[in-house]
């Protein structure tokens, strides 16, 4: 790796979580000083140990800390110029511990909280995904508040979550359907999914861009806005055949989500919005509140539903 003097000194927190190692691989990829704050530095866990070994090669350093020991918190926030956060859902609400060491290093130009999702000021569903927005919507207004330098990051579907099952949520993780896909409501509401190294690539651009200062960075790839209809098509273009639709209506998720256990749960209310309700991108994006990252970056290629839709063939 290069290092690029221009460019900013970036630490991500929850670095070897699902998203957190693509923006580690990003921000080292493109020249910046790179840290992520790891609690144990040689775990037990052989798969983790690869990644932070994948980390070192790449030249980014790992700093003994804990989210919870205030202390190294505030000194791996004064070493840098950017924190990004991306812990995962069981830790969201203690992210005003990160809130409260950037206020206390004083040094820090932009903070990227774990948003990473839709919009959480515009979306409608039920509890347990409500309780998470409202925790990720209280954290903004604390970050507001506080007057820390801001990017909330709403990229919408992670395309490695929803499309290998072709976006069958009661499916998440089985792979392609082989006979029978589960549709929520009629279908037509239009969802948006990015592949997580588009996600990782974009964030990582916004991280020094005036553009982006206090401001929502949208992903929503013109070629990568579906509806699941539209989306069960492509794939049955691909596969050469169709699938079976089991249709489930909005009372019928409402009962689902009532009875699902951690995580299906909280992808099923997730799903409310984002299949029935079509959140994330029922609204048009002011320049007021947001910009649109491939609009701010026409220079990256990203990949399209249908290139992703390929690989799983």
């Amino acid at each position: 790796m290069v290092l690029d003097k221009e460019r900013s000194r970036v630490l991500v927190i929850g670095g070897t979580g699902h998203i957190g190692k693509h923006i580690v691989a990003a921000s080292a990829r493109r020249g910046h000083s790179t840290s992520v704050l790891i609690r144990d530095v040689a775990p037990s866990d052989p798969a983790k140990m690869q990644l932070l070994k994948s980390f070192i090669d790449s030249g980014v350093a790992l700093i003994k800390g804990d989210l919870f020991d205030h202390g190294s918190l505030v000194n791996a926030i004064k070493g840098v110029d950017v924190v990004v956060s991306a812990v995962g859902p069981r830790q969201l609400v203690e992210q005003s511990r990160i809130v409260m060491a950037i206020k206390e290093a004083g040094n820090v130009k932009r903070f990227l909280p774990s948003e990473f999702g839709s919009d959480v000021e515009r979306v409608h569903t039920v509890d347990p995904a409500a309780t998470l927005y409202a925790g990720k919507l209280s954290l903004r207004r604390l970050i507001e508040a506080e007057g820390i330098p801001h990017t909330y990051v709403c990229c919408n579907g992670f395309a490695e979550t929803y499309l290998p099952s072709i976006g069958d949520v009661t499916a998440v993780g089985a792979g392609p359907p082989s006979d029978k896909i589960t549709v929520l409501g009629d279908g037509d509401a239009k969802a948006v999914f990015v592949v997580e190294k588009d996600i990782a690539t974009y964030t990582v651009r916004a991280v020094d861009d005036p553009r982006t200062l206090n401001k929502i960075l949208y992903m929503r790839p013109p070629a990568n806005i579906v509806s699941h209809n539209e989306l069960i098509s492509m794939w049955e273009r691909k596969a050469g055949r169709t699938f079976q639709i089991v249709r489930i209506p909005e009372a019928g998720l409402l009962k689902l989500i009532k009875e699902a256990a951690f995580p299906l749960n909280i992808l099923l209310s997730l799903a409310l919005s984002i299949f029935i309700g079509g959140d994330q991108a029922n609204f048009e994006i002011e320049p007021s509140f947001g910009v649109e990252a491939t609009e701010l970056y026409p220079d990256l290629k990203y990949t399209t539903i249908d290139e992703y839709l390929d690989r799983l063939l």
